[in-house]
C-alpha cells in the first residue's frame, strides 16, 4: 500500500519491520508490543499514537533505528510500562507530547529542553517522575506545561523562565517547595495552577509581574501568606484560596486588584476579611463558606454592588452588617448552618435582585418583616431552623416565591396571608414524626403533653393553584379540609420546551396531557414514558421508546421514525398487533460467520393484557412493566443465560402491543452467545401476571456490516437494506393486520348497506313508475271512450 497515508490498528498484533514509506499517521493504541520492531521509520511520518500501550517501554532506542524526524505530535499516554523517553533531538518539528499517566517514567530526555517547536508537554499523573531537563531554554513556543499529580516532583528548572510562549501552567498536587524566582519572565502566563502543593508555604515577591494572570488557584496547597505583590496582578479575575488551613491573613494589597471578579476562601484559616475588600467593584463572587474562624463582615461589603452571589455557609459570623441592602445586584445569599446568627437585619428586604435565600440548620428566631419586599425571591430554605417559630405576615407579598422549604422548623401556624404566594410550586413543610407522641404511647402514658397543637388548614390555602408538590407530613392537620381544596388538582395539559441534556421523562398516566413541544433537540434522551396518555395526537420531534396506550399519536410516530433512531433503540412500545415478517421466528440457531462479531440482537413482541384477570396480591399500575418475557441462550436445551425483556408501561386497555427490544454488544447476552448456541423467547413458567398473553415472536442477530450504512437506502431491496433502514421501512409503512380487519369489515358493512339502500330505491322507482304509466293508458281510454265518441 505504497500510497497508505493513515493507518489505524488499534488493539493489534502484526508481525513485520517495514511501514509504508508515505505513511503520516500510525494509531496503533493497546498495542501489545514491549517496544517498536521497525528497522526504519516512514520518513513522512507525523503523529504517533500509541495511547493505552501498556506493554512499551522504550520506542527507538536501539543503535540502527531510524528516527522519525517528521514527527510533530508524540502520544504515548497511559502507556504504563514507559520508563524513560528516548532522544528526541532529531525530531525538529515537534508540537505536542502527551506521556499523561506514565506511571513509570522516573525521569525525560535532555533533548525536550531544546525543542525549539514544542507547544505543548503534558506529564499529568507521572507519579514517579523526579525531575525535569535542567535547561527548558529551548522550549520558545511552549504554550502548555502540565504537571498536575506528578507527586515525586520537587524541583523545577531554575530557567523556566526561558518558557516566554507559556499561558497554562499546571503544577498542582506536585512536591514543589517553592517557585523559581525567573518565573516573573512568564509575562504571558493566564492561568497558574498550584492546587494541592503541600509544601509550597509561599510565593516569591516577584510574583506580582505576571501582568497577563488571569487564574491564581491555590487550593489545599501549604500557603501561609500572601505577598503583598499580589495586588499587582491587575488582570486578575479568579484568585481561589480554599482550603489553604494555614492562610490567616489575606493582605490589603488585594484591593488593587481591579479585574477581580471572584475571590474563593472556603474553609481556610481567615478570621476576617480586608477592610479594602470594598474596593473590588467588578467582584461578582464571594465565597468564604467554612471559614470558621470569621466572626462578621467588613462594613466596606455595602460598596460590593456588582456582588451576584455570596457565601457564608458555616461561619461564625454573628450578624449581618446593615450595608448588606446595599448589595442591589446580589442575587443569592447562602448561609447554611450559621449557627450564631439569630437576627437578620431589617435591610436584607432591600435586596431587590435577590432570588435565592438559604438558612438551612441555622439558628435564625425570626424573618425581618421587610422580607416581604423581595419581589424577586424565587427560592426559600428554611429547613431545621429550629428555633424560628413562626413566619411574619408579610411573607404573602413574596409573588415570584416558587420553592418554599421549611421542613424541621419550630413554626406551629401559617399567617392568613400565606394564600398570596400565586406563584408557589413547591411547599414543603414537613416535621419529624418521632418528635411527637405516637397513639400506643398515648395509651400508655396519657399524662405525655403534645408538643404541638394540632393545625386547621387556612381556608386562603386554596389559592396556591400553581402548587404542584405539598408535604406537611405531622402537622396534625385537623378540622374539615376545605372544599375548595381541589383546587389544587393540578393537571398536566401540556408539555413546554424542555432542556436538551434531558436524559429520561416520564410522563406515564397523565391522562389530561394533550400536546408535547417539538423532542426534536432532546439529543441526550435515553427513555420517553407515555404509557395511557390517551389525548395526545402528535409527538413533534419524537424518535422512539414507550408509547404504550397512545392509539391516538402512535400512527404519526411511527411515520416519522428514521434509521438513526432505530440503530440506537434500546426500547420501543405502542399499539399494534404486527411484526416484521424477518423477525418472525421465535427461537434462532447462532452460528458465527467467518470474520464477523455479534453486534445485537432486536428482539419483537406482540402482547395483550386481560385486565378482567387481576394479579394476586398487586395491582398492575404498582408494577414496574412486564415482567414475564425472556430472552433465553440455551446450549443442547440447557438455558445458559436468562434476562427479563425491559417492557415498561402497562397500558389500560386490552388491546395488542407490540414491543421491540435490542440488545447492544455490550450487553451480556451478546457475550455468552457462543457457537451453536440457540436464542430463544419465552414466557416464565408460571407467569406472574396470567392475565398477560404473548401472542407473536421473534429475533434477529445483528451482525457486523448489517447495521452500520449511514447513506441512502430507500432504494435499494430489501435484502440489501440494513436492520435499521428495515425497521423505518416497516414502521413507516405499518399496517396493523387487526385493525385493517376491522377497517374492511367496516367498509363491507357499509358498502352492502348502500347497495341494500340502491335496489330499495330502484324497486320504488320502478313501481311508480308503472304506476304513472297504468295512470296514464286508464286517462287516455277514458278521454276516448267518453269524450270524443265519433271514434
Amino acid at each position: 500500500m505504497v500510497n497508505l497515508r493513515q493507518l489505524m490498528i488499534n488493539n493489534l498484533r502484526l508481525q513485520g519491520k517495514f511501514l509504508p514509506d508515505a505513511l503520516r499517521w500510525l494509531q496503533w493504541r493497546e498495542c501489545p508490543l514491549d517496544r517498536m520492531p521497525f528497522e526504519s521509520w516512514p520518513r513522512e511520518l507525523a503523529v504517533l499514537d500509541l495511547k493505552n500501550s501498556n506493554k512499551i517501554k522504550t520506542l527507538w532506542g536501539l543503535k540502527g533505528y531510524k528516527v522519525p524526524e517528521n514527527l510533530m505530535i508524540i502520544n504515548l499516554s497511559y502507556c504504563h510500562q514507559l520508563s524513560a523517553i528516548p532522544d528526541l533531538s532529531g525530531c525538529q518539528h515537534l508540537e505536542k507530547i502527551d506521556l499523561e499517566n506514565c506511571v513509570n517514567l522516573t525521569s525525560i530526555h535532555e533533548s525536550i529542553g531544546s525543542l525549539s517547536t514544542l507547544c505543548s508537554l503534558n506529564l499529568s499523573g507521572c507519579s514517579k517522575l523526579t525531575e525535569l531537563p535542567s535547561d527548558v531554554s529551548g522550549l520558545k513556543r511552549l504554550e502548555v506545561l502540565l504537571l498536575s499529580s506528578c507527586s515525586s516532583l520537587k524541583t523545577l528548572p531554575e530557567n523556566i523562565g526561558s518558557l516566554t510562549s507559556l499561558k497554562s501552567f499546571h503544577a498542582d498536587g506536585t512536591a514543589i517547595a517553592e517557585l523559581p524566582q525567573s518565573i516573573f519572565r512568564l509575562t504571558k502566563l493566564k492561568r497558574l495552577v498550584l492546587e494541592g502543593c503541600r509544601h509550597l508555604r509561599r510565593l516569591p515577591n516577584c510574583i506580582g509581574h505576571l501582568c497577563s494572570l488571569r487564574e491564581l488557584s491555590l487550593d489545599r496547597s501549604g500557603i501561609e501568606e500572601l505577598t503583598n505583590s499580589v495586588g499587582s496582578l491587575k488582570n486578575l479575575e479568579t484568585l481561589s484560596l480554599m482550603w489553604c488551613e494555614s492562610l490567616t491573613v489575606i493582605p490589603d494589597s488585594i484591593c488593587n486588584l481591579i479585574s477581580l471578579t471572584e475571590l474563593l476562601v472556603n474553609g481556610s484559616a481567615i478570621k476576617d476579611l480586608p477592610s479594602t475588600i470594598g474596593y473590588l467593584s467588578y467582584l461578582r463572587g464571594l465565597s468564604v463558606g467554612k471559614c470558621k474562624f470569621l466572626t462578621k463582615l467588613p462594613d466596606s461589603i455595602k460598596n460590593l454592588a456588582s456582588v451576584v452571589e455570596l457565601q457564608l455557609d458555616e461561619t461564625a459570623i454573628t450578624y449581618l452588617p446593615d450595608q448588606i441592602g446595599e448589595m442591589k445586584l446580589l442575587r443569592k445569599l447562602e448561609m447554611r448552618r450559621c449557627k450564631h446568627l439569630e437576627v437578620l437585619p431589617e435591610s436584607i428586604g432591600k435586596l431587590a435582585s435577590l432570588t435565592t435565600l438559604n438558612l438551612v440548620e441555622g439558628n435564625v428566631r425570626e424573618l425581618p418583616e421587610s422580607i416581604g419586599l423581595l419581589e424577586n425571591l424565587v427560592t426559600l430554605r428554611l429547613n431545621k431552623c429550629k428555633k424560628l417559630t413562626m413566619l411574619p405576615a408579610s411573607i404573602g407579598k413574596l409573588k415570584s416565591l416558587y420553592h418554599f422549604l421549611m421542613e424541621e422548623t419550630a413554626v406551629t401556624d401559617l399567617p392568613e396571608t400565606f394564600g398570596k404566594l400565586i406563584n408557589l410550586r413547591t411547599l414543603r413543610m414537613a416535621k419529624r414524626p418521632d418528635l411527637y407522641p405516637t397513639e400506643n404511647a398515648l395509651l400508655a402514658e396519657p399524662e405525655v403533653p403534645m408538643n404541638q397543637s394540632s393545625f386547621v388548614l387556612l381556608s386562603s390555602f386554596c389559592n396556591l393553584t400553581k402548587l404542584t408538590e405539598l408535604d406537611a407530613r405531622a402537622w396534625r392537620i385537623c378540622e374539615k379540609i376545605p372544599e375548595d381544596f381541589e383546587k389544587l388538582s393540578l393537571e398536566l395539559t401540556s408539555l413546554p420546551s424542555l432542556p436538551s441534556s434531558l436524559i429520561k421523562l416520564n410522563v406515564e398516566n397523565c391522562y389530561a396531557l394533550e400536546t408535547i413541544h417539538d423532542l426534536s433537540n432532546l439529543v441526550s434522551l435515553e427513555e420517553l414514558k407515555l404509557t395511557n396518555c390517551v389525548k395526545v395526537m402528535d409527538i413533534p420531534g419524537f424518535e422512539n421508546f414507550y408509547l404504550s396506550g397512545c392509539v391516538a399519536c402512535s400512527s404519526q410516530v411511527r411515520k416519522r421514525l428514521s434509521k438513526v433512531a432505530l440503530r440506537n433503540l434500546q426500547n420501543l412500545s405502542m399499539p399494534g398487533g404486527t411484526l416484521p415478517d424477518w423477525l418472525s421466528r421465535q427461537t434462532v440457531d447462532f452460528s458465527k460467520p467467518k470474520n464477523l462479531e455479534l453486534k445485537g440482537v432486536t428482539v419483537g413482541v406482540i402482547l395483550s393484557i386481560n385486565h378482567n384477570i387481576d394479579i394476586p396480591r398487586m395491582k398492575r399500575d404498582q408494577m414496574p412493566g412486564v415482567i414475564d418475557v425472556q430472552a433465553n441462550v440455551l446450549k443442547q436445551g440447557k438455558t445458559l443465560f436468562s434476562t427479563t425483556l425491559i417492557i415498561n408501561g402497562v397500558p389500560k386497555s386490552d388491546e395488542e402491543h407490540i414491543h421491540l427490544c435490542r440488545y447492544h454488544d455490550y450487553h451480556p447476552l451478546i457475550a455468552h452467545l457462543k457457537d451453536v448456541d440457540t436464542f430463544c423467547v419465552s414466557m416464565k413458567n408460571p407467569p406472574f401476571d396470567k392475565g398477560l398473553e404473548l401472542k407473536k415472536c421473534g429475533a434477529h442477530l445483528i451482525f457486523e456490516g448489517d447495521d452500520d450504512y449511514d447513506g441512502d437506502e430507500e432504494t435499494l431491496d430489501m435484502g440489501l437494506q440494513s436492520v435499521s433502514e428495515k425497521l423505518a421501512s416497516f414502521f413507516n409503512n405499518y399496517e396493523d393486520g387487526g385493525t385493517i380487519h376491522a377497517i374492511e369489515k367496516e367498509l363491507e358493512i357499509q358498502e352492502r348497506e348502500e347497495l341494500r339502500s340502491s335496489h330499495i330505491t330502484f324497486k320504488s322507482n320502478s313501481i311508480l313508475l308503472f304506476l304513472a304509466s297504468l295512470f296514464f293508458v286508464i286517462l287516455s281510454w277514458f278521454c276516448l271512450r267518453y269524450m270524443c265518441p265519433a271514434f
